[in-house]
């Protein structure tokens, strides 16, 4: 078994991973002010509430995206196995390849765990789209090269201004409302948080097919994906585990 942690800048992910079928995954908040122990704690209790015995371990993974909390994270991992684990980074051995980049060292470990994944399980080109604080379509064309991608706003943090920054319009839950033209204030809300955000992912699709001259396999993942995605124009599979898989894989290559 290996102990898979992506760490975002709102959640971790604490995963048990045996193999890409069978992977078990809870979040915790992302906190800079809890100690190692305290993240240590958070691990057993995802452990302990699966029955999961620590001597089954081989090894454990962090993908981060918030370097502060890195090193702490770290040590929590060390002090629940005994073990260091090994940490993202564009310097580990993987399927994708980074040569058109520019800063292949600035790319985030959770979008080289992503395209990792995805890129053993789709023919390219590819696009993954990961749905979590930022939302990010990442581009993985012939030969297994990341050629780049876009980042904007999530889909939670555009509906975080929109309830704090206007007087009257309250915080919603993320029900569809069925329709895109509402007539109540709190559907019209949803239809333009729900229906915006699948209509930006497909209008970005489209200009990302136009410029790679094909179609694309679309792949999504985070949290927020399974609000979004079914209410796209573009087959877009969606896969919970993605990032798990893709921590899987890059392990397997650098022990």
């Amino acid at each position: 078994m290996l102990l898979a942690i992506d760490m975002g800048n709102s959640n971790i992910k604490i995963g048990v991973v045996t193999d890409e079928e069978h992977i078990i995954e809870e979040r915790v908040t992302t906190a800079h002010d809890k100690t190692s122990m305290e993240y240590a704690m958070d691990i057993l209790a995802v452990l302990n509430l699966h029955r999961i015995p620590l001597e089954g371990f081989e090894g454990a993974i962090i993908s981060s995206v918030v370097p502060p909390l890195t090193g702490t994270l770290s040590t929590a991992v060390k002090k629940v196995l005994g073990k260091e684990p090994m940490l993202v980074n564009s310097g580990l051995r993987m399927h994708v390849r980074l040569d058109k980049m520019q800063y292949p060292e600035k790319i985030g470990a959770d979008l080289l765990c992503g395209l990792e994944a995805a890129s053993l399980q789709f023919p390219e080109p590819v696009v993954v789209i990961n749905m979590g604080t930022a939302t990010t379509l990442t581009v993985l064309d012939h030969g297994k090269y990341y050629t780049g991608g876009v980042i904007l706003p999530g889909l939670k943090v555009s509906l975080s201004s929109l309830s704090t920054k206007t007087a009257q319009l309250p915080a919603i839950s993320l029900e569809p409302p069925g329709k895109v033209i509402a007539n109540e204030t709190v559907d019209c809300m949803r239809s333009g948080i729900l229906y915006g955000n699948a209509a930006q992912l497909d209008g970005l699709l489209d200009r990302m097919e136009e410029e790679l001259g094909e179609p694309c396999h679309v792949v999504a993942t985070g949290g927020l994906a399974r609000f979004v995605v079914p209410l796209c124009r573009h087959e877009i599979c969606l896969d919970k585990n993605l990032l798990m898989k893709g921590l899987l894989a890059i392990y397997r290559q650098n022990v």
